[in-house]
């Protein structure tokens, strides 16, 4: 087993490259590694707390993971969750490995766009998760394709995550390409990589961009104030990863607008963020939305309660043959209703 170390702050990031997968490609750690958490206490009291603050792990993990002699404070092993902690004293936390479960197949109908020997591309459904994680088993799409593909598909992502070399969020609608073989899958990832993938979204966020149109970059990492939050980071910082948006206004509706949006990169909620960085929050979105508020009524009349984003177009180059793969697929019915009423409110 490799041990690596990283600062706390680090940590996040790291985390969730190691365990769910890179933003561009989808793979995951393909060895599995120990994380160690390094930093300084900032709270004074029970020593418990004052680990779980610094280290944003739960109350509980950090009193298992004292308990199993993974704990450090000043060099000195810690095992008493009750222990008085100094503000300034040096920590060290050794988190193992999380363990992955087989996912299993399971007939969950799902929408195909096109599916050959070699991939499968999927228009997912808002509410579906990508692949079983912590507080997701089972009901994804990984556990839908492996009922239709019969098992066949790509282990490079793991036993949690075969086949999948890219993902989009839970309550984002639309495309997605799946590898079938590890040929397909190393083909597909070198092209997220190199960022010649072709990817067009649809979205609905509030107010209407000025200018209409224009190319957001900017660098997006972990949130230090919310860990379930990304962020634009400085241009000098350390942290984080390039990402680069093209925006357009499609149609200018009662205090939104629905616009079109091109990625040359696929960072974490990288389109919720930049838009947000401008000031233009996606409708319905829990994390990051500030719904206008002439717009609240409107989406509690329809139900609407996710992000209103949809990935419309995707292109690549098929990785075994050559040929030149595009797919569309439709708005979804929500964001269509979402769209007529915002067009004749003036709410």
């Amino acid at each position: 087993m490799r041990e690596s170390s990283y600062s706390a702050s680090e940590y996040l990031i790291k985390l969730d490259s190691r365990f769910r997968g890179n933003d561009e490609t989808g793979y995951g750690a393909s060895v599995a590694e120990s994380q160690t958490l390094t930093g300084t206490l900032a709270l004074s009291g029970r020593l418990d707390k004052a680990l779980a603050e610094a280290s944003a792990l739960s109350r509980e993990r950090v009193k298992a993971l004292m308990a199993d002699g993974a704990v450090t404070v000043d060099s000195t092993p810690a095992t008493n969750p009750s222990a008085k902690a100094k503000a300034g004293s040096a920590f060290s936390i050794t988190v193992p490995p999380a363990a992955e479960a087989e996912a299993q197949p399971q007939d969950i109908p799902i929408d195909i766009a096109f599916e050959d020997e070699h991939l499968i591309v999927v228009n997912k459904l808002a509410g579906m998760v990508v692949h079983p994680a912590a507080g997701n088993p089972d009901g994804t799409l990984v556990n839908a394709l492996l009922h239709h593909c019969k098992g066949q598909l790509s282990g490079i992502g793991g036993v949690a995550r075969p086949g999948i070399v890219h993902r989009i969020d839970k309550d984002t609608s639309g495309l997605l390409v799946v590898a079938k073989s590890t040929a397909a899958h190393e083909g597909l990832a070198a092209q997220f990589a190199d960022h010649s993938i072709r990817r067009r979204y649809l979205a609905i966020c509030g107010g209407h961009p000025n200018p209409a149109s224009g190319t957001i970059r900017t660098r997006i990492g972990r949130s230090d104030s919310n860990r379930k939050k990304m962020a634009v980071l400085p241009d000098t910082s350390a942290r984080g990863k390039h990402a680069i948006t093209h925006y357009k206004i499609l149609e200018k509706l009662n205090h939104c607008s629905l616009i079109e949006c091109r990625l040359e990169t696929g960072r974490t909620h990288q389109i919720r963020v930049h838009l947000g960085s401008i000031g233009h929050t996606l409708l319905g979105d829990p994390i990051y939305g500030r719904t206008p508020a002439k717009l609240r009524a409107v989406l509690k009349e329809l139900g609407f309660t996710r992000q209103a984003l949809h990935a419309a177009s995707l292109g690549f180059d098929h990785p075994l043959t050559g040929e030149k793969v595009t797919l569309e697929a439709e708005i979804p019915a929500d964001m269509r209703e979402l769209i007529d009423q915002t067009a004749r409110s003036d709410r």
